[in-house]
């Protein structure tokens, strides 16, 4: 989940293992971005072996020696971070580009010292050429090769399961059994490349919820992120007049509702910025519905100028009507580098889109609704038998 769930203390992982067993001892490298340790953590849990998770502080100049080589750790604060030492673990499981250069050192130390080969895993888009790591666990929108060693999965990984979202409902029926149902949980994320999510998305939010009320009747179970501007989120709740739970994000909230909102729905909202937002929605075979948080040039379901239809005076036309905001300029230079610079350099979230609209496992929210009962996602079967396969 990530950009919602709070960081909790997890004191009897941080640095012993879980259990004493003969099972390989796996180092969880934990960073900055909710959405990354998600992916880390779900995948550990689901391979149930010993771990440790480490937490790092970074150095604020880490852009200049984090670069895509290297085993070091120039770009942490040793002082503030996990210490990396013997034991050695067999297995580290990274995420993002600022903990790269500590997975290489961690096994360079452990094959110096006591000659342990380490066995990496990057979940995501790696920086380093995908022969640096025993195994990439990847999603559509980095557009990796087909390589023997990158595991092509249709989502990100993350912690959501049934059971888990069950449980958490439990939590708040108290708390929602005064609001007549449908349950139509609304889950927003924030700026995403070329796609703001602005006030005026905000709105146009609230417009479509409330018309989706309008059809079904019932409830919102509204609850924003760590990524949605706090002008967005105000948009969007003076627009709802239905019944309604609206809950605002705040950091480290053992309160924090994204789980139970899940778990309550029987139709979600989800904007189609987070590609983990999205997924998670997938696991709880309600209907899901995908929120194109912009419009004209700045919009995901149809988008003329990335698609090579429309030219650069129209793009300069389209956003010099809806004003050049940060958030505004931001999209506006990401999609110049998506249409003309290195693949590399940035990531294309409407593979990932098209493939849940192809597969019916979610609509674009005012396209209609889903009418097919989609096959579950296998991703995290798929990586835990490929990780499994490393031993």
């Amino acid at each position: 989940m990530p950009d919602q769930e709070p960081e909790q203390n997890r004191a009897s992982w941080a640095e012993k293992p879980r259990d004493q067993t003969s099972e390989p001892l796996v180092w969880l490298l934990m960073g900055n971005r909710a959405g990354d340790n998600s992916q880390v953590l779900g995948l550990g849990e689901a391979l149930g072996w010993n771990l440790v998770e480490k937490h790092f502080a970074f150095q604020r100049y880490e852009k200049l020696v984090n670069l895509p080589w290297g085993a070091h750790l120039l770009g942490i604060v040793q002082a503030e971070s996990s210490r990396l030492e013997a034991p050695w673990p067999d297995l580290v499981i990274s995420a993002g580009r600022k903990n790269e250069p500590i997975a290489r050192y961690i096994r360079k130390r452990a094959q110096k010292e006591s000659e342990k080969r380490v066995r990496l895993i990057h979940v995501g888009r790696p920086w380093a050429p995908p022969p640096t790591w025993d195994l990439v666990i990847t999603t559509p929108q980095y557009r990796l090769p087909d390589d023997p060693n990158i595991v092509h999965n249709d989502t990100p990984l993350h912690r959501v399961t049934r059971e888990r979202l069950d449980e958490a409902a439990v939590a708040w029926r108290d708390r929602v059994s005064d609001l007549p149902r449908p349950f139509v949980a609304v889950l927003c994320g924030g700026n995403s490349g070329p796609y703001p999510f602005d006030r005026a998305s905000g709105e146009r939010l609230a417009v479509q919820a409330e018309a989706l009320i309008q059809e079904f009747g019932g409830s919102l179970l509204i609850t924003t992120s760590a990524r949605t501007l706090d002008e967005t989120t105000d948009a969007l709740f003076a627009g709802i007049e239905s019944p309604s739970i609206r809950y605002r994000w705040k950091k480290d909230d053992p309160d924090n509702p994204f789980f139970a909102f899940l778990g309550l729905a029987d139709r979600v909202i989800v904007t189609a910025d987070s590609v983990s937002m999205m997924a998670e929605s997938c696991v709880t075979d309600r209907p899901v519905y995908l929120y194109d948080t912009g419009e004209g040039m700045t919009s995901m379901k149809q988008n003329p100028w990335l698609d090579g239809i429309a030219d650069a005076a129209e793009l300069d036309s389209g956003d010099s009507k809806m004003g050049l905001s940060p958030s505004h300029l931001k999209a506006h230079i990401y999609r110049m580098t998506m249409r003309m610079g290195p693949q590399r350099l940035t990531r294309d979230i409407r593979i990932v889109q098209q493939l849940l609209i192809d597969t019916k496992r979610a609509v674009w929210l005012g396209d209609g609704h889903p009418d097919a009962e989609a096959p579950p996602l296998e991703d995290m079967a798929r990586a835990v038998a490929r990780v499994r396969a490393l031993f």
